[in-house]
């Protein structure tokens, strides 16, 4: 089973929960930007939560299938059609040999999933089926899809499974988000002022925001404490000497644009980390699209463990209702 890539649509890539267990040899963990729709989508056709599915980025592929299979479409809201008749997303629906399924643009979100029954069938690469484009690795040969790719699926053992999720449990994608962060590990470099500016002001996200990063703009520009820079940091005041960045890093290259780093950024370098998004809401910001708007809303570590608890008893929420 397999299926025809026609037209690929916008950084359209496979993705599962991707590789930890690398960053400290620079490979990023990766995987879906949004994690729940990712894990939904498998679980309405019958796959384990972790099965490689197939993201896309405001515009999805249109393909055609070549055997009968079981498909789920979530995440991002776009209008989904089979042989030109509408089918919704959040349910599994059938498949025949031939049908084709065209896409429209993402209307709320950005980022929608594609499971199959059985899962895509790519190498596993340092543990994982995920595309890291930057390193060439996982996926389908390293790269997004591209018209005429052929991506396997996996033979489905378990039997054809429907299910669709039910409305009052399906996340709803806005304009508008706040962001939970922690403030810290190099904040204390910014003055009191552009801490409180960064917590409270409302930010715009820019065209420029991928796997790697999003990139933010505001009304004002951030200060920094003067000080002297230390041996092997670099000039500008929001350089530092080399550290490790977790995922949700927020950095100010130049004082200017806060940058969220998501799911494929780098592991370390130069720029001082002010903020980290929490766990429990790098999925929403993951679904803005630019122009959309972030408050970055300061909590405590032990805020951020509650959130991430609340977070994951609406996902057994989820997976109970889809198991029955």
């Amino acid at each position: 089973m397999a299926i025809l890539i026609d037209e690929p649509g916008l950084l359209s890539t496979i993705q599962d929960l991707g590789r930890p267990g690398h960053y400290n040899v620079g490979i990023p963990l990766g995987g879906a930007m949004d994690t729940l729709s990712h894990e939904v989508a498998n679980l309405l056709v019958g796959n384990s939560r972790g099965a490689a599915t197939i993201e896309s980025t405001y515009t999805a592929p249109k393909f055609t299938a070549t055997a009968p299979t079981v498909m789920a479409v979530t995440g991002a809201a776009m209008d989904i059609s089979v042989n030109g008749g509408a089918v919704p997303q959040w349910t599994a629906i059938t498949l025949k040999e031939g049908d084709v399924v065209s896409c429209g643009f993402a209307s709320a979100g950005t980022r929608t999933y594609f499971a199959f029954a059985g899962g895509i069938d790519v190498p596993v690469v340092l543990g994982s089926r995920s595309t890291y484009s930057l390193g060439k690795i996982g996926g389908f040969h390293g790269r997004p899809l591209a018209a005429g790719d052929t991506v396997p699926i996996r033979s489905n053992d378990r039997g054809a499974v429907y299910r669709s999720l039910a409305d009052d449990l399906r996340p709803r994608f806005t304009r508008s988000v706040a962001a939970r962060v922690v403030v810290g590990l190099y904040a204390h470099l910014l003055t009191t002022n552009s801490v409180d500016m960064l917590t409270s002001a409302e930010w715009k996200l820019t065209p420029v925001a991928d796997r790697t990063g999003l990139r933010f703009n505001g009304d004002e520009k951030f200060e920094f404490e003067k000080r002297e820079q230390p041996f092997g940091a670099g000039s500008d005041p929001s350089n530092i000497v080399d550290a490790g960045y977790a995922m949700g890093s927020i950095q100010i290259p130049g004082g200017n644009q806060p940058i969220v780093l998501h799911r494929d950024a780098v592991s370390a370098g130069g720029y001082a980390m002010v903020a980290t998004v929490i766990s429990a809401d790098m999925n929403a910001l993951a679904q803005l699209a630019p122009g959309s708007t972030a408050i970055f809303e300061a909590t405590s570590i032990d805020q951020a463990l509650i959130a991430r608890a609340d977070a994951a008893r609406r996902r057994a929420r989820i997976h109970e209702a889809l198991s029955t």
